[in-house]
């Protein structure tokens, strides 16, 4: 089974150089587990890992914090940060809950987490040689920033390849962390570009010294959100239940973007039983219809199916138009908007405090889990979980161009009670698809012209894919993964304090 991480060390001389050069830097790699519950800090650790926090961002004990559980100072909750939306803001019974994930370190998105875990799965088998090779991350923004952080902790060259479409803030952002301008290759198109991606990245792969670590096929991606995300989410669900003991985890729902945060969700099945939804962009519905088109829901690329998407376990697809988010996130914004939803919603100030904080795919999600919850008629004693990827700060410049294309340059209060009636309190349970069994072979088969057509995956192992067996397997991999981190921390010689 090639698709399969590789659990062993393939090129011993590579593996050497790099533990040669961590050790050099003095960095300590944590394990999936050590990530998955932060827990196992000690008291000084955990103040010196604030400090880091306040200090530099090349400061390599960031990779200590990438993780669910920071807090806004650098310190460590207990539970993750999460919104607990109620009836008053999204007009069902039903409790929205939506991890926030701005608190990761480096980038305020929860991509780092991926991103870690695919550079850190091919340094530790010898598959990427940190003194030659240049990491290459194919990303529709946060995980490409992600990857360039991680690679620059880590003393290695990162390269960014992301659609030109993208926020200005993300090219911003990239154009201060690379070693080069020229690290930073924008592709033709926006979010829903992603061949376009693939193929800058084919050009790439020409040359020897480049690792592609694409995310729509990394399983590393999945298996960190399976093992650190899943349970992240449960510890939020368990937290809400306090309050109201009958609460039942109902459902899960994430945009599909590289599918691996959905793998989340195999995590809270086994354990709660939960429907899988995956959502997209109304204006590309791939998953509905096989269809195709242009979206700003930035964060969940589309016109296609991504290799790490566990597409026979997912139980429900919910359209939702960028219209939506960008027009919240408008709303949230501005102060007219603020205004509305405090005084006329009787939302209360610190929650939208809290929502002004989302980004675009986070607001897109919330619509999402409303939908969900509208079509799955949920009472009071269910709840719908879901995940905030990223800030707002990533879209202050999106404002102006929303604003100037549906509110004519402006904002006001009218606008804002509009807004806010047409796609929160007018959600309903339209362009939601339960998943039959010939849907789910639909959506799987679609793939394939991805994969074996186009990017040469062996069809033989797109097609184990179908079965659950292959992901039992593929998440069996942890363990062993998580060995040769503490082998390779042991040849370096680095601890976590």
């Amino acid at each position: 089974m090639t698709l399969l991480p590789k659990t062993e060390i393939i090129d011993a001389a590579v593996h050497a150089r790099a533990v040669q050069h961590v050790a050099a830097r003095g960095v300590y790699l944590p394990t999936f587990a050590q990530l998955a519950d932060p827990g196992w800090q000690s008291p000084a650790l955990r103040a010196s890992l604030k400090q880091a926090a306040a200090g530099s961002a090349s400061d390599s004990r960031h990779l200590l914090r990438i993780h669910w559980y920071n807090d806004e100072q650098g310190g460590q909750r207990t539970v993750p940060a999460y919104l607990h939306l109620p009836e008053s803001v999204t007009g069902v019974k039903a409790a929205i809950l939506v991890a926030v994930a701005r608190h990761f370190p480096l980038i305020g998105a929860h991509k780092v987490l991926p991103a870690y875990a695919a550079l850190v799965s091919r340094l530790v088998t010898g598959q990427f040689d940190p003194t030659q090779q240049r990491a290459v991350w194919p990303s529709t923004g946060n995980y490409c920033r992600g990857g360039v952080a991680v690679s620059k902790l880590l003393g290695c060259r990162g390269v960014a390849v992301l659609p030109a479409g993208m926020s200005a803030e993300r090219f911003a952002w990239l154009k201060q962390w690379v070693a080069d301008p020229s690290d930073v290759i924008a592709t033709p198109g926006s979010e829903s570009n992603v061949k376009e991606i693939y193929d800058a990245c084919h050009r790439l792969a020409a040359d020897p010294r480049s690792v592609i670590l694409n995310q729509f096929q990394e399983l590393s991606n999945y298996l960190s959100h399976y093992t650190c995300t899943g349970p992240a989410l449960a510890e939020i669900f368990e937290a809400a239940r306090v309050n109201h003991p009958p609460l039942r985890l109902a459902a899960f729902i994430a945009g599909t973007g590289s599918a691996g945060t959905l793998a989340a969700g195999d995590w809270l099945k086994d354990r709660y039983a939960v429907r899988i939804a995956a959502l997209e962009a109304l204006e590309c519905p791939t998953l509905l219809e096989n269809g195709f088109g242009e979206h700003n829901i930035q964060g969940i690329g589309d016109k296609h199916v991504p290799l790490i998407h566990n597409v026979m376990n997912t139980d429900f697809v919910v359209g939702v138009s960028d219209r939506a988010s960008d027009q919240l996130f408008c709303l949230l914004q501005s102060p007219a908007g603020r205004d509305a939803l405090a005084s006329r919603r009787a939302i209360a100030r610190s929650l939208v405090t809290e929502l002004s904080q989302l980004g675009l795919s986070g607001l897109a999600n919330i619509v999402g889990a409303i939908k969900l919850a509208h079509t799955l008629r949920l009472s009071e004693d269910d709840a719908v979980i879901t995940v905030a990827t990223d800030s707002a700060e990533l879209y202050q410049s999106e404002i102006k161009k929303v604003r100037a294309r549906d509110f004519a340059g402006r904002f006001d209060a009218s606008d804002a009670a509009e807004v806010f009636g047409r796609h929160i309190a007018g959600a309903n349970s339209d362009a939601t698809l339960e998943l039959t069994a010939s849907e789910r072979r639909r959506i799987f088969n679609l793939g394939y012209f991805t994969w074996v057509e186009q990017q040469g995956i062996c069809c033989e192992d797109f097609v184990a894919r179908r079965t659950q067996a292959f992901w039992r397997r593929l998440r069996s991999c942890v363990a062993s993964l998580d060995a040769l981190i503490d082998d390779f921390n042991h040849r370096t010689g680095a601890s976590p304090s």
